[in-house]
């Protein structure tokens, strides 16, 4: 599969101030259009990289892509609509299977939005990255609003915008003479189905010069890291009325023994946060030997290590915990228990998963002895 990407950075920028077009602007030492060349450079399925610029600024161009393997620039047209169809009718001299059409000034664009487009590309003629409209809506006449729109179906357009290269390019030919506002309107016009992907709040577009110190932030952010932890605990049964589950309280003619109030789920759920960010395990943090954690509720053990996450700039991604045992049944209490863990850890909901099963009446859970947990613990922190 050929795929090639065209890169529209013809026009002159002028809302975001400064002396030189934005795409020539620098962030992090280099300029917005290295930033934004170097994500589909680098990206493993892409052929090649054309970009279409403004012939008035061919030495900023050349500055910008120094040391860069890259082939000349296309000259832009007069509007952007009419750059891109130039920029096609240069590919067809060796035409791409498929071709990723992307703003200049968007350099924070991520390989998953990229792969995606391209994903959805295998059943559809085009493909763009989209944001879904989360805020309310107004309509206003002189800063009055006349009234709320539904937000219902409304997307965000962004770049790239993909599409099967023939097909693309011939709705551009067929669309010269008119203004349109995106290439999918292009290829809407020509009757291709466009397909949405959703992409991510930093594949923003630079516009204002108040967006580079937002793109100044962004590039200063850590590198993140998806690390992993494990965790496994096993409590044994005594007499009483009730046991304590992931925060739950399920009713059964015995409890769990233990320093605190012994909830295996919650324990095993915090020794794999712990161990995701390599500190220790939860009898370093909270010693049974230490009588002021006698009877001691688990959530207090759970919340710390979710915490400890927090301050090294982390978040837990998500979290999976199975408990083991032949009784009491776990099913009737399963989502409780998943929406009480990420209320303890102010999780959104969708990151816990609580699961049950037995061992068929083998070993100490299946002598109905006492329960195990296994868990595990996803979390993105700063390399």
């Amino acid at each position: 599969m050929r795929i090639d990407a065209l890169i529209m950075a013809a026009g002159k920028g002028l809302r975001a101030g400064g002396t030189h077009p934005k795409q020539y602007r620098k962030i992090g030492g280099q300029t917005v259009l290295r930033h934004t060349i170097s994500r589909f450079y680098d990206h493993p399925e892409i052929r090649q990289v054309r970009v279409i610029i403004n012939p008035d600024d061919t030495q900023l161009y050349r500055d910008a892509v120094t040391g860069l393997a890259i082939a000349a620039p296309i000259r832009g047209g007069a509007h952007r609509q009419e750059s891109v169809r130039l920029g096609l009718e240069t590919l067809a001299a060796d035409p791409p299977d498929l071709v990723l059409i992307h703003d200049a000034a968007r350099p924070f664009v991520d390989n998953a939005t990229i792969d995606g487009v391209i994903a959805a590309l295998s059943d559809a003629d085009g493909a763009i990255a989209a944001i879904p409209v989360t805020d309310t809506l107004k309509m206003s006449h002189a800063e009055t609003i006349e009234k709320g729109i539904s937000r219902n179906g409304l997307w965000r357009a962004q770049t790239p915008q993909g599409f099967r290269f023939p097909a693309i390019l011939d709705a551009h030919r067929k669309a010269v003479g008119q203004e349109m506002t995106d290439d999918a309107e292009v290829a809407e016009h020509a009757g291709l189905q466009v397909r949405l992907i959703t992409a991510n709040e930093d594949n923003f577009k630079i516009t204002h010069d108040g967006d580079f110190a937002r793109a100044e932030r962004l590039l200063s952010r850590p590198e993140m890291l998806t690390r992993f932890g494990m965790g496994y605990d096993v409590h044994r049964f005594e007499a009483g009325g009730a046991v304590i589950l992931c925060g739950v309280e399920v009713p059964y003619h015995k409890k769990l023994a233990g320093h605190s109030d012994a909830d295996v789920g919650l324990h095993a759920l915090t020794d794999a946060i712990l161990g995701a960010i390599a500190q220790g395990d939860i009898g370093q943090h909270f010693p049974p030997s230490d009588p002021q954690w006698k009877g001691a509720p688990s959530h207090i053990f759970l919340a710390h290590a979710g915490k400890l996450v927090r301050a090294t700039g982390g978040e837990i991604i998500n979290l999976d915990v199975t408990l083991i045992c032949e009784a009491p049944r776990i099913g009737p209490h399963r989502i409780l228990m998943q929406q009480r863990i990420e209320q303890i850890l102010d999780l959104p909901p969708g990151r816990v998963s609580v699961k049950a099963t037995t061992t068929e009446g083998l070993g100490f859970t299946g002598r109905g002895e006492g329960i195990a947990a296994h868990a595990a613990a996803a979390v993105s922190a700063p390399k």
